[in-house]
């Protein structure tokens, strides 16, 4: 028996996904306008470091957008279970991407180490960068919170990639900073380089996350507790014997689940259809978008372990 529950609310969820990351593309842009023009008025490579992530950011985040469009898709003949992990994929690349962007930026601290050039108008770029921080937060953190309630692997990639831009930002006010008070331009590449390393870092996050969901990892194990816990709480009433084969998994934002249940050699197929119905209801109200498939076995007549009292 085999049930997909909450299909209606799922589309509703991902059409909220959706506009959430076109948000987010908007939002990118924008910022990597402000820190362009900073960076040609500065001259500072730790805000043209800064402004090539944002630009890696607004690459992620298009892929993230196509993901999340594509996992919209119901199942068709070729992809029998759905489209979800769509997600998954658009979020090992984003995080592909955001490796590419620690590269560059580097590589280009490393070239201004070596030929030092002055900083201008270092009051500008910390202006610039203020304004970057406020925006980046406000659209990474509302992007955060949608991403996790509603489980999206794409869109919590872009808003990690526009957080850890956020961090980046810091370092780069903290470096701009720096060379005003002191005069010495080196802090500015030295910044350039901490960025690369909070950018690596959270590509690896990005990428462990999203690599997990396409080898199928099995559900957190508060939610497979809470799924037990309602199969026992059948047992110990008696509607059951007892259940096996439990297994679980994860594809995108997309939850399955597939147990065998043991059920009295007297339950009538209307009874065990009626239980298996209610079983999947509870899960539902435990979990959001839950696909359920149960395997009825009758038991063994081993009554010796067996709690019930089954009428011969």
């Amino acid at each position: 028996m085999t049930r997909e529950i909450g299909e209606p609310k799922r589309r509703g969820i991902l059409a909220t996904t959706e506009n959430v990351a076109k948000l987010s593309i908007i939002a990118i842009s924008s910022l990597i306008a402000m820190q362009m023009v900073g960076s040609i008025i500065t001259g500072s490579i730790s805000i043209r470091a800064d402004a090539f992530h944002s630009i890696i950011d607004l690459s992620g985040a298009i892929i993230g957008f196509i993901g999340i469009r594509i996992a919209t898709r119901p199942p068709d003949e070729r992809h029998p279970f759905g489209h979800g992990k769509a997600e998954d994929i658009a979020g090992a690349i984003i995080a592909g991407f955001i490796f590419a962007a620690a590269g560059i930026i580097a590589y280009q601290a490393i070239n201004r180490l070596i030929v030092d050039r002055a900083v201008e108008f270092v009051t500008t770029g910390i202006y610039i960068t203020i304004a970057v921080i406020v925006i980046n937060t406000a659209i990474a953190w509302f992007a955060l919170k949608v991403a996790r309630k509603n489980d999206s692997a794409a869109l919590e990639a872009t808003a990690r990639d526009m957080t850890a831009d956020i961090y980046s930002s810091y370092a780069v006010l903290v470096g701009l900073g720096l060379v005003k008070l002191t005069g010495i331009n080196m802090f500015d590449p030295i910044v350039a380089l901490v960025v690369a390393g909070l950018i690596i870092r959270t590509a690896y996050l990005t990428m462990r996350k999203s690599v997990d969901k396409l080898m199928d990892i099995k559900l957190p194990e508060t939610e497979e507790e809470m799924v037990k816990a309602r199969i026992m709480e059948l047992k110990h009433s008696g509607q059951i014997v007892d259940f096996h084969a439990f297994r679980t998994r994860k594809a995108g934002s997309q939850r399955y689940i597939d147990l065998h249940l043991i059920m009295p050699k007297n339950a009538s197929v209307d009874e065990t259809h009626q239980l298996c119905d209610r079983l999947e209801q509870d899960i539902e109200g435990r979990l959001q978008r839950v696909n359920v498939t149960i395997h009825i076995e009758p038991c063994n007549s081993d009554c010796e372990h067996c709690a019930l009292s089954c009428e011969l």
